[in-house]
């Protein structure tokens, strides 16, 4: 059963314009821990924030590693998108996480992305919105969708339910009540 957000959406099929999602992800040391501390972090951080349920995945890419637990969180923010990407970034290197080291999509403490910001669409060195590979990924789509299944992509004005009945559904499953 989705979560009640229509305090921040009055039946309309984008995010408002100060509501981020941002997904998490973890797969190494305890993860269920690295992910509720994060979003604690986050509860913090934003105004009013809910997050879906806890999944675990199979890795995607780099598929050589432990299998990863994911959520979002979705939630008010008032400061600008970079200045929001400074919050995870640093949530990230409280958890253990170093950037830069290691494969590209591989094994990590904690993982925080931005992957909508409202209706913005961005393209920045380090940091691109909506994020550009979530259509790829069940394990972003699938709590996204939890907590807003009627949300649009703000690129091409596809349901974002349309991309996920594209995916396959093998290798995620429901592993935890939402943490916040």
């Amino acid at each position: 059963m989705p979560h009640d957000q229509s305090h921040f959406f009055p039946g309309v099929e984008a995010l408002a314009s100060d509501v981020a999602a941002i997904g998490l992800g973890s797969n190494l040391g305890d993860r269920g821990a690295q992910i509720a501390s994060a979003c604690g972090r986050l509860a913090e951080a934003l105004d009013a924030p809910v997050s879906s349920k806890v999944y675990a995945t199979e890795p995607v890419g780099y598929t050589e590693q432990p299998e990863f637990l994911n959520a979002v969180v979705i939630g008010r923010w008032s400061g600008t998108p970079e200045a929001l990407l400074a919050v995870l970034h640093d949530i990230e290197r409280s958890g253990g996480r170093t950037r830069g080291t290691g494969p590209r999509f591989g094994p990590r403490t904690i993982d925080l992305d931005i992957l909508l910001f409202g209706t913005i669409i961005l393209h920045k060195e380090h940091l691109t919105i909506p994020h550009p590979r979530m259509h790829e990924r069940r394990f972003a789509l699938d709590p996204l969708l939890e907590l807003y299944p009627d949300l649009v992509d703000p690129l091409s004005g596809t349901p974002f339910s349309q991309f996920a009945a594209q995916l396959p559904s093998a290798g995620i499953y429901e592993y935890g009540k939402p943490p916040i």
